[in-house]
């Protein structure tokens, strides 16, 4: 009876794995997601940790029955619970590895559209430069750049203060890069970004 209980408790402590790897590894999407965001060009660090959590814990709640089911095929001698902890432990793992994967390979992405805002701002500010009243192409403006398709397509505004109370009046300009350098770029209108962006959320 001893020699069983041991046994048992033996068991306990081997497979006593998969809740500390969930947190550990959920604590660490956080950062991972946030740096290598799967999906977008960034994401906040409270919402990369929401997405590890879930994701990590959807994956456990659906493959933990089956894969623990495997784990007892294979072995037999491994009490139902740890077996069932072991594959927790191992889809914790794979998890982890899965949205590390999926960031590194949309990484390059990242690194596209960032290539591409930094060409579309220096098409509109050579076009500003040229065609806007000179007050917009001083030290003081504030240029906002809004992402309508990228790679291609971006509205950029440059702001300066102007207006009562120091309000900012904007000069916009639509930037197409599929067109050669110094073409693909038209004046539109004042209004901000800010208010482009409500209406198309």
């Amino acid at each position: 009876m001893a020699n069983a209980s041991l046994t048992r408790l033996r068991w306990r402590l081997r497979g006593a794995w998969m809740w500390p790897l969930f947190i550990v590894l959920v604590a660490l999407d956080g950062p991972l997601t946030h740096w290598l965001p799967f999906t977008g060009d960034h994401e906040s660090l409270v919402a990369a940790w929401l997405l590890g959590f879930i994701w990590t814990l959807v994956a456990v709640a659906v493959l933990v029955p089956p894969v623990g089911w495997v784990v007892r095929r294979v072995r037999r001698d491994m009490p139902k619970v740890v077996a069932r902890d072991y594959a927790g432990a191992g889809i914790c793992v794979v998890a982890s590895l899965v949205l590390l994967g999926a960031g590194l390979a949309h990484r390059h992405v990242v690194e596209r559209d960032g290539q591409a805002l930094q060409d579309a701002v220096a098409r509109a500010v050579a076009y500003i430069g040229d065609h806007a009243p000179s007050k917009f192409d001083s030290p003081s403006r504030r240029l906002d750049a809004y992402a309508v398709q990228p790679p291609t397509i971006y509205r950029i505004c440059a702001g300066r203060p102007g207006g009562p109370e120091g309000l900012y009046e904007f000069y916009c300009v639509v930037v197409n890069r599929s067109r050669p350098f110094g073409q693909g770029v038209r004046y539109d209108g004042s209004e901000p970004n800010s208010i482009l962006s409500q209406g198309t959320s």
